[in-house]
């Protein structure tokens, strides 16, 4: 089967021709005649298997007629991130070079007033992000009274990043009589239950199992033990493993996941400490404009190594990647999939390596039943992963200095003992070593208490000063000497130097 069976029209056949493309995706195949008889559908296929083109290209051939008014988009499509609804804008740019679609993008991270004006001049299709959207709606500079067409895209990511809440408004605010498609790569109750509330009778169409990874991607597991208890020195092991991986298998280009953004910059500094210059970062901290200015270069091969977080784990698409590389295993099964998703796309091969702790066993667990298939160990699980006994990079290199770096430690904690205080030790082990120091500091305490409350001997007259500083202000070495200049039996607590008579009888 063609494009050209699928109805579409000539002038969208040859963008289409002119982008590369002949052949439809199984997807693109079935959902494509469905949109153009304006069907509801319901879509769940693996990632990287076109479905963005299922309804982009249908959308263009229905909006080609018709005008857009201001403020009135006629199609809208929800994305959950930036990144994505940038890379839907492409695909109009692409497919619909022969049209005159007006589309915008309503995103954050961009000045919303450039934003407000296209939209006042009208658009045919606008793409946005849902709390974007709802701010310039709440604002009063959008009506969504004439929308169409409505696309919810990569709903379960939708539900994860708790968006759903959002997308139910907006629906309420869309007309009744329109056209809805839904897309997912997982199909969770969660969303059965939503396509049931926003969905009429729709076409259900699933090309592959649900939470199933293209074939064409060889799995790997590197296993990395003996690492010690300590986040710092397995952090530090893992990234050597990182390097040895990619001087292995010099990847053409590459992801790097990070489950924690704080954990992209630093993995991000350590390649490019270690000459890996054409490595970049991406996370969703950093500015919308610098985001896109790194896709790009990524892209365009500027960049090879793209150390992110999971804003790039949806549906971006980059052109024959070659590797993903798990530097953390993710912590919901579903993620992993859109991540090696990023890899062997349209039925090239790719490779997906993941770097795991003994504590990750559960995630990993999870996912391999997830895709009812275990994952095959990687051989460097049992070599530059494991003891440390293989040597390389500056973790190895540092690992006979930390016996010194310990005992200038031990000893820098004996000085400071006397004066009551206790620091974490540098050694993993932290029960042992931080003891003595507690007990110390605990007994300092309890010894304080009764010396702070303890009245003041009386000192002669000639020396006494005129006014006697507050108990509160006078030094604890003070209370402390005065105290032990009393006798703790003839002094009661919380009284002065008289006791009642009536106390004494006790």
């Amino acid at each position: 089967m063609s494009f050209s069976d699928l109805g579409l029209s000539d002038e969208l056949l040859k963008a289409i021709s002119d982008a590369g493309y002949t052949d439809p995706t199984p997807i693109q195949a079935q959902a494509i005649p469905q949109v153009l008889m304006g069907r509801d559908i319901l879509g769940c296929a693996q990632t990287g298997t076109g479905k963005t083109a299922s309804f982009t290209l249908p959308m263009i051939d229905i909006l080609a007629s018709g005008r857009a008014k201001a403020r009135m988009p006629r199609s809208l499509i929800l994305e959950p991130t930036r990144e994505l609804a940038a890379q839907v804008a492409d695909n109009f740019e692409v497919y619909g070079k022969y049209h005159k679609l007006n589309h915008a993008l309503l995103i954050g991270g961009e000045n919303m007033s450039e934003q407000i004006k296209r939209l006042e001049k009208g658009v045919d299709v606008l793409i946005a992000t849902p709390g974007r959207l709802m701010d310039v709606f709440d604002r009063g500079h959008l009506l969504l009274r004439d929308v169409k067409v409505l696309v919810i895209d990569e709903a379960d990511r939708m539900l994860d990043m708790g968006f759903i809440p959002d997308v139910e408004k907006i629906v309420s605010k869309l007309p009744q009589m329109r056209t809805t498609l839904l897309f997912s790569a997982t199909m969770p109750p969660e969303i059965k239950r939503l396509a049931d509330r926003f969905l009429m009778n729709p076409k259900e169409i699933t090309v592959s199992k649900p939470a199933t990874a293209a074939e064409t991607i060889k799995q790997l597991l590197v296993m990395v033990t003996g690492a010690g208890r300590d986040q710092t020195s397995i952090a530090k092991r893992k990234r050597e493993v990182l390097r040895k991986l990619i001087e292995r298998e010099q990847p053409k280009n590459a992801i790097i996941f990070c489950n924690r953004k704080r954990d992209v910059d630093v993995v991000y500094k350590s390649l490019e400490r270690h000459g890996y210059n054409t490595a970049a970062r991406l996370h969703g901290d950093m500015v919308q404009s610098v985001r896109m200015e790194t896709l790009s270069k990524f892209k365009s091969g500027d960049v090879t190594l793209l150390v992110c977080s999971d804003v790039a784990a949806r549906g971006l698409d980059i052109p024959a990647m070659s590797h993903v590389f798990n530097f953390d295993v993710p912590t919901h099964a579903d993620d992993y999939v859109h991540r090696i998703g990023r890899t062997g796309r349209a039925g090239r091969e790719g490779v997906a390596i993941s770097i795991a702790v003994p504590s990750d066993g559960k995630y990993v667990d999870a996912i391999e039943k997830l895709m009812g298939r275990s994952i095959d160990q990687d051989p460097m699980s049992s070599t530059g992963g494991g003891s440390g006994s293989s040597g390389g990079g500056d973790d190895t290199a540092s690992a006979p200095e930390k016996p010194e770096k310990e005992a200038r430690s031990e000893r820098g904690r004996g000085r400071g003992r006397d004066r009551g205080r206790s620091r974490k030790p540098a050694s993993d082990d932290d029960d042992t070593k931080t003891e003595p120091a507690a007990d110390a500091a605990a007994e300092t305490t309890v010894n304080a208490e009764p010396v702070k409350d303890a009245p003041k001997t009386e000192a002669p007259a000639a020396e006494e000063p005129a006014a006697k500083p507050s108990r509160a202000r006078r030094s604890r070495s003070d209370q402390r000497n005065d105290a032990g200049a009393m006798d703790d039996k003839d002094v009661v607590f919380g009284q002065s130097d008289q006791v009642p008579a009536f106390l004494k009888n006790f």
